[in-house]
């Protein structure tokens, strides 16, 4: 039976997914087998296994960290928000149908067999298993079903290691006022506090971690600090949202409303002289080098969005101007001519598309889910070069579109994706820029078409965030008591 300990967090975004990867590469590091789990997870960042199942992003990056494969198993549960009160509910990654937030609430211990399964699963293969909880664990109103917080905690019985985030302001009120919610059964299971993001001198915080250990009666097992490695997550606050900085190079990413897989993008972010925004605002991506529309959850509601917002009229000046414009999976749905909803998939009705490609999308009521590969078709426009590059990734969408246009990618199974006119592109293929090939492609054209030189990028994708997860570990593992860690874990 595998060893569990759990992250649970005094708010969203406190730091509790790369905590759980850190500890993930360190077990590994250390020699155990680990696996990553969290029984229900929110996002529209999600991830298609070898299986063809879905699952979302955090668990596969945090599988990443462990070395081991992805799989349903470690996410059992994945809500993907349609609007403000309702979410598609997937369940061992196969869709289960659309909810309202109520009568998902008023079911979910209905699913506790299915989590339990998913667990005992990795529990059989497994010396450790690292739990996720999500948001806080002392939502009073939300306590009687929770399944993803101390609800899950008790059902494996695992020790909790409870992070609060000192660079938001508060960390004490985080931290003891959660403590001080907690019913008795449930704080006992709390063996330990983590102070996440600190900056500065550490030593300015040691009177800190005694009024902690005084005040909230839990041992401080470490004070983490902000730890600058570029790894994928998941989260809406997500920090790459909010940069301004303009390089040499400039990819503008339009932050649809329901933007999902932005992590398609992540590795442009590698490349020295290239910036990566994320756009809001039409005169935001004025003077970009390549415009990029991502995948979304609600493809036709956010086209509405860019309508608008005065931005679908600037993506159309600047592709009129020769900017390359690039679609992906929604945002390659919206590029085309019309989106119909026959189904009601997303409400119903259709609309009209962008115009930019010769494409017609209509929704059906399957969701394709694969992995798969192929080769760059020959295209034409800035990117002809990459024509004959071999690619691959995972398809994840409703729709299925008509081409009457060249397609961009043959695929491994004979289907072609994707289209391409000009200097206009647009793929279902999320993961088409990793291979270095691809990328180094995309970004050596940008480059000579603005004259500035082109720098390649050092490492492929992979050996990349290997380095990452490491970076992150080592400063994880410097700034933890590993023997306190140890105990929390040989104890239960």
């Amino acid at each position: 039976m595998a060893k569990p300990i759990m992250i649970q967090g005094t708010m969203s975004n406190a730091g509790k997914s790369l905590l759980a990867a850190a500890l993930c590469r360190i077990f590994r590091q250390d020699g155990y087998r680990c696996a990553p789990f969290k029984s229900q997870n929110m996002a529209l960042n999600s991830f298609i296994t070898r299986e063809g199942l879905e699952m979302g992003r955090a668990q596969v990056m945090q599988a990443e960290a462990a070395g081991i494969e992805p799989s349903v198993m470690m996410n059992p549960i994945l809500l993907k928000p349609t609007t403000d009160v309702g979410s598609q509910v997937i369940v061992n990654g196969e869709v289960r149908g659309n909810m309202t937030a109520t009568a998902y609430f008023r079911r979910r211990k209905d699913f506790i067999p299915e989590i339990m399964a998913a667990y005992r699963a990795l529990d059989s293969q497994y010396d450790i298993i690292v739990i996720e909880g999500a948001g806080s664990p002392v939502e009073l109103n939300l306590l009687q079903d929770d399944i993803v917080n101390m609800g899950m905690a008790r059902l494996v019985h695992s020790p909790v290691l409870l992070v609060g985030d000192i660079d938001r302001g508060g960390v004490f009120a985080q931290l003891l006022g959660t403590l001080s919610l907690f019913e008795p059964d449930d704080l006992a299971r709390v063996k330990g506090l983590i102070v996440n993001k600190f900056r500065g001198d550490r030593s300015l915080f040691h009177d800190g971690v005694k009024i902690l250990e005084q005040r909230g009666g839990k041992p401080v097992v470490g004070v983490v600090p902000y730890v600058k490695c570029d790894i994928e997550d998941e989260d809406s606050l997500s920090e790459r949202f909010s940069r301004t900085e303009r390089k040499a190079v400039d990819i503008a990413v339009i932050k649809l409303p329901h933007i999902a897989n932005f992590t398609d993008f992540d590795v442009f972010s590698q490349y020295e002289n290239v910036s990566v925004r994320y756009v809001t605002k039409p005169e935001q991506i004025a003077c970009s080098d390549m415009i990029i529309i991502p995948g979304s959850k609600s493809t036709m509601a956010d086209l509405q969005w860019l309508r608008a917002s005065g931005l679908e009229a600037a993506v159309l000046r600047q592709a009129a101007d020769d900017v390359p414009i690039f679609g992906i999976c929604g945002g390659y749905q919206m590029l085309g001519q019309r989106i119909a909803d026959p189904f009601a998939t997303e409400g119903g009705g259709e609309i009209q598309g962008m115009g930019l490609l010769n494409t017609d999308t209509v929704f059906g009521q399957a969701k394709t889910r694969t992995r798969i590969g192929g080769v760059i078709a020959p295209c034409g426009g800035m990117f002809a070069g990459l024509s004959g590059c071999e690619c691959e990734g995972y398809e994840i969408h409703m729709g299925e579109t008509t081409v009457k246009e060249s397609p961009l990618v043959q695929l491994s199974d004979g289907r072609a994706d994707g289209a391409c006119r000009g200097n206009v592109y647009g793929s279902y293929l999320h993961g088409l820029f990793d291979r270095k090939e691809i990328s180094d492609g995309i970004v050596r054209a940008l480059c000579e078409r603005k004259g500035v030189p082109f720098q390649e990028r050092p490492m492929s994708r992979i050996a990349y965030k290997e380095s990452q997860y490491d970076l992150l570990a080592d400063a994880v593992r410097r700034n933890m008591d590993m023997d306190l860690l140890y105990r929390i874990l040989q104890n239960g």
